[in-house]
């Protein structure tokens, strides 16, 4: 049986909603599409359609006009409420998290859009070998490389690259070409391709302060400019939306995987190969200590799929020569 939310309301009526309704119906208000939503929750868009369509059919009500897409005035209602009744199980599965080593459900964090198609394909396989584990997908940000784990807010987590922390072990998902992300006005916008040259001296998007470092060498290619940091823009964005729409706006430029650019096309933005930069990783992060049934049987499938399936469904693109 799934796990529900209930709320009461004035009909004296008990509405019983499923929680994966809820976040569906949240995405959409968050994101301002349904396709960008299911990208969100690692769905397909006719699924999400389906999550909202039946929580207005279990609520009697319709929430959101679909063209254009915006919430009706019973949607204006609902979104404070569906937020405080996600924060409540989220607060309580926080409250003993680590307690008992309860193999029941298995908190997934995914970053941006993870480990490109191999994501959905690890959760898939993973809810078919063990249909009696639950699993919860958190979006993180950017600064939660390492503290979604550590403070056991996820079990294990899709980010990028592998944190530099001896509490966490990292299993490489995907080895992929790095891009940057530049304004559709910008001067590089034309070309097909970048080389570290091009792109060292730009200014980049910010990220919060306690983001980690691995990270922010990552982002900004700090071992190919010997240490230094870069010019920045003047906006701190901490996660793939807020990035966009900052260097759709000319605020910044930003860098990612090459894989990014098939998970988030975004009008005014273009993505270019750094085409002399390092190939890196995303990775499968848990924690090291932890020993759980549903923690090791995730990693394996994880680790199986990435061998034998990687080439399959993320294969390497074709780049022009440096």
């Amino acid at each position: 049986m799934n796990p529900g939310v209930k709320v009461e309301y004035p009909a004296d009526t008990v509405k019983v909603m499923e929680l994966r309704q809820l976040a569906s119906f949240l995405a959409v208000v968050e994101e301002g599409q349904f396709a960008r939503a299911a990208a969100r929750l690692f769905l397909s868009p006719p699924a999400v359609t389906g999550h909202v369509r039946q929580l207005e059919r279990e609520l009697g009500v319709q929430l959101l006009e679909r063209s254009p897409l915006r919430l009706t005035a019973a949607g204006e209602r609902f979104v404070p409420h569906a937020r405080a009744a996600l924060d409540a199980v989220n607060a309580a599965t926080d409250a003993v998290a680590g307690l008992g080593g309860d193999d029941s459900v298995l908190r997934v964090g995914i970053m941006g859009h993870g480990s490109a198609e191999l994501t959905p394909a690890i959760l898939r396989a993973y809810r078919q070998a063990r249909p009696q584990t639950g699993v919860v997908v958190e979006p993180l940000n950017y600064d939660e490389l390492v503290s979604a784990l550590v403070e056991h807010r996820v079990d294990v987590a899709f980010v990028r690259p592998a944190p530099a922390d001896d509490r966490i072990e990292a299993d490489v998902m995907t080895t992929e070409p790095r891009i940057v992300l530049v304004s559709a006005r910008s001067p590089l916008a034309a070309a097909d391709h970048a080389t570290l040259a091009d792109v060292l001296d730009l200014p980049y998007l910010n990220v919060p302060q306690r983001t980690p470092e691995a990270f922010t060498d990552y982002l900004y290619f700090m071992a190919a400019r010997g240490g230094e940091w870069p010019r920045n823009g003047p906006d701190t964005t901490r996660n793939p939306h807020e990035c966009l729409t900052s260097v759709a706006a000319g605020r910044g430029v930003g860098s990612a995987l090459y894989s990014f650019m098939r998970f988030h096309p975004w009008s005014g933005v273009r993505f270019l190969p750094v085409v002399d930069a390092p190939w890196d990783d995303s990775v499968l992060v848990s924690r090291r200590a932890d020993a759980r049934p549903a923690v090791q049987a995730f990693r394996s499938v994880a680790r199986s799929m990435a061998r034998d399936l990687g080439p399959v469904l993320v294969p390497p693109p074709v780049l022009p020569a440096a």
